[in-house]
């Protein structure tokens, strides 16, 4: 379910929701995704239009629901979760970027898809946001911060910034024609990325300032 979706307990909005990503996929395979519309998308699910409404804004956001999901649903399987601190975590999240986009490209959607592949890079950096995020807040409350203090600029600028920079490192490393394995790519984006999220845990952070995290060195990537 796509992440969003995943808090969502009705059963019956969840269904619906899988009907309507279900019928979106469906109909990729036969049209572009410019060429279908709302009503093409509420028959083929067999929901009314009224229906549609109350669980997306438009067909853009049902797609980016559908790509994020597929994403989240990869990252569940593997039990991924960012930590602070620990690049073994993040390591992992960015290998699987890799694979799902992999599987994304072999499949053809993008080059089927002239609106495809910009929306399936804004749902993925989005989804790694606020996987990000999420480590960062578990990071705060563990903190003598407040629980229930809104998250910090630095928080949502850092985790926005290695959302997008990893996307972006991915991204070119599937433009390359003989591109290296993802074994030898994924530690070198590590070392980009890694020093942008322990900004947030340094010193002179506002999570270090607290005094209560103790979190391990980062390991050097060889």
């Amino acid at each position: 379910m796509p992440i969003s979706d995943c808090q969502v307990r009705d059963p019956r909005i969840r269904r619906t929701r899988k009907l309507l990503q279900g019928a979106l996929g469906t109909l990729l395979q036969t049209k572009s995704f410019d060429e279908i519309s709302v009503q093409d998308i509420t028959e083929v699910a067999t929901v009314n239009r009224a229906t549609f409404y109350d669980h997306y804004t438009d067909k853009y956001a049902l797609l980016e629901a559908m790509i994020a999901g597929g994403f989240h649903e990869l990252l569940f399987e593997r039990g991924l979760r960012y930590e602070t601190g620990c690049p073994g975590a993040l390591s992992a999240i960015i290998k699987a970027t890799c694979d799902f986009l992999i599987q994304a490209h072999s499949a053809g959607a993008c080059e089927r898809q002239t609106a495809f592949e910009p929306l399936m890079w804004a749902a993925i950096v989005a989804a790694i946001r606020r996987l990000l995020m999420e480590g960062l807040e578990r990071a705060k409350r563990s903190s003598s911060l407040a629980p229930d203090e809104p998250p910090t600029p630095d928080f949502e600028v850092i985790a926005a910034a290695a959302s997008w920079a990893i996307c972006g490192g991915v991204k070119q490393w599937l433009s390359i024609p003989d591109r290296p394995p993802a074994g030898t790519f994924v530690p070198q984006l590590l070392q980009l990325v890694l020093p942008m999220l322990d900004r947030a845990v340094r010193e002179d952070s506002p999570i270090a300032a607290a005094g209560s995290l103790h979190l391990s060195s980062p390991v050097p990537v060889k």
